[in-house]
């Protein structure tokens, strides 16, 4: 081969070599050119992705927040739906006798597009409620914080917490008279409504009179008029409930019947050092530190438990003792041979009904015996009343109201309970029988037999259905002739129990 073409091959080959470098090199320039021109974009890009990202966890932080941002929500909610409530009650009062039993309140959260319901129990602890309706004889609320209590509306208003809120019941109605069972004495008593306002809420409840004292209110209502009722329904329940407070507390009266004020106004002084407010005709909002709507009670008449409250019925009578100037604390203590201060017998006298048509020859009997005899019928004067059996040592009376009054005798007095035709058994000992032992007084029953009744049927033959029945027929249609040789047996032993008093 000729070394020209040899050459030539060469430098062809070296072109080639040359092109191919060019052309890689070219090529990598118009990338990296390529590169810094999209540069912007691309950061761009990413930028997108990392908000995208974070927005992923945002949301995920959202749908799994810890409880008391949960809590934060649904205050903001609940506020807004209370307050919408609360307008329209004080636009129309409370009007539903229904008891509100509230279930722990609940909370709608989005997670992931959907609605799940989450229990705020979680996260508000339940708080003990105001308001005890499980007795048997009586509804209290006991509110020991921020109350407003608005006459006009039959409403007392407790400030409160968004939180408390939230846990538990927020309101109830109950009727303030310590004899719930009785559908007949609820009939003559004002309903009133308990309920939780918020903080925010609570400029829209502006105070007009404000009280540095608790209140306790309860209602005259019910059976006032009678006697016995009158002393366990509402006398002795609002001593349990207002005594602790030695004077200090207010008073407010619903269903005012201004002859009970009058004839208990020493027992309500002894109680209270403040004028009663009639609360139903205030157009006032009063405010107080705390309030006891209705009156605690024992399920027992004319009872107090001392396990349950700080006060016995010893205590009680020693609280009208106080407040009528009662002397007497004990019977007369009657002693064996030689001559001896005679016992004084008082005789519980009718007028109408249930009466003794032969009280004269009683009383005769009587001193025949040697008792000191007085024959009284029971008025509205409660000094005198007080005054005059708590000087005896013996009561004797038909079952009635009126022996009520045994309240007032010194202990270890004896008291006689007569019992008329139709079975006064159960209504004997429940009324009067197991109180009276409680008092530390005697207790002796005396049952008439047919012979000593006025009553023209013979309950035997004739059944009595239903309390009206019962009442108009053996407690308003007879009377009394009590065969005095027979009842003197029952005198002898009153005076043998005045014998063995230590």
């Amino acid at each position: 081969m000729k070394p020209d073409s040899i050459l030539a091959r060469n430098v062809s080959r070296l072109q080639q070599k040359r092109f191919r470098c060019g052309a890689f090199a070219t090529l990598l320039l118009i990338a990296v050119c390529f590169s810094a021109v999209l540069k912007p974009s691309l950061n761009l890009s990413a930028l997108k992705l990392q908000m995208s990202v974070g927005l992923g966890w945002d949301v995920l932080q959202v749908q799994q927040k810890n409880s008391s941002q949960k809590v934060i929500e649904r205050e903001q909610f609940d506020q807004k739906i209370r307050a919408e409530e609360f307008k329209n009650t004080s636009l129309r009062g409370e009007d539903s006798g229904e008891q509100k039993n509230a279930s722990t309140p609940t909370i709608l959260l989005a997670r992931n597009g959907s609605e799940s319901e989450t229990n705020i129990s979680e996260v508000t602890k339940n708080l003990e409620p105001i308001c005890d309706v499980s007795q048997p004889r009586t509804d209290v609320c006991e509110i020991n914080m921020d109350v407003r209590v608005d006459g006009n509306l039959s409403s007392v208003f407790v400030v409160s917490s968004q939180a408390d809120m939230l846990a538990g019941n927020s309101s109830w109605t109950i009727r303030p008279y310590a004899r719930k069972e009785d559908k007949q004495a609820l009939n003559h008593v004002r309903e009133w409504s308990v309920k939780r306002v918020s903080d925010a809420q609570q400029e829209i409840l502006q105070c007009t009179r404000n009280h540095s004292v608790p209140a306790v209110l309860f209602s005259t209502g019910g059976y006032t008029g009678n006697h016995f009722h009158e002393f366990t329904d509402m006398v002795i329940p609002l001593y349990i409930t207002s005594k602790k407070y030695d004077g200090e507390v207010q008073f407010l009266i619903t269903d005012k019947r201004s002859r009970w004020i009058e004839k208990y106004q020493a027992i309500l002084k002894g109680l209270s050092k403040y004028e009663i407010i009639d609360i139903d005709k205030e157009d006032a909002v009063h405010c107080f530190p705390s309030v006891a709507v209705g009156l605690k009670r024992h399920p027992k008449d004319l009872s107090i438990d001392p396990s349950k409250h700080s006060y016995s019925i010893t205590d009680f009578r020693a609280f009208l003792r106080k407040t009528y100037s009662l002397k007497k604390a004990n019977a007369i203590r009657i002693r064996g041979g030689g001559r001896h201060k005679k016992p004084q017998l008082l005789i519980i006298s009718r007028r109408s009904t249930r009466c003794f048509t032969n009280l004269r020859q009683i009383t005769k009997m009587a001193r025949s015996l040697g008792y000191k005899v007085t024959a009284m019928e029971a008025d509205r004067n409660m000094s005198r009343i007080a005054e005059v059996v708590n000087s005896c040592d013996v009561l004797m009376g038909v079952h009635g109201a009126a022996l009520t009054n045994i309240l007032f005798l010194p202990e270890n007095a004896v008291l006689i309970q007569i019992l008329p035709l139709g079975g006064f058994e159960w209504i004997a000992t429940n009324y009067f029988g197991e109180p009276s032992r409680d008092m530390k007084i005697k207790y002796l029953e005396y049952k008439i037999n047919r012979n000593e009744s006025t009553l023209k049927i013979d309950p035997n033959k004739n059944r009595i259905r239903g309390w009206q029945a019962f009442k108009s027929t053996f407690l308003n249609a007879q009377n009394v002739t009590l065969n005095v040789k027979r009842f003197r047996t029952t005198l002898k032993k009153a005076l043998g129990l005045l014998h063995q008093i230590q």
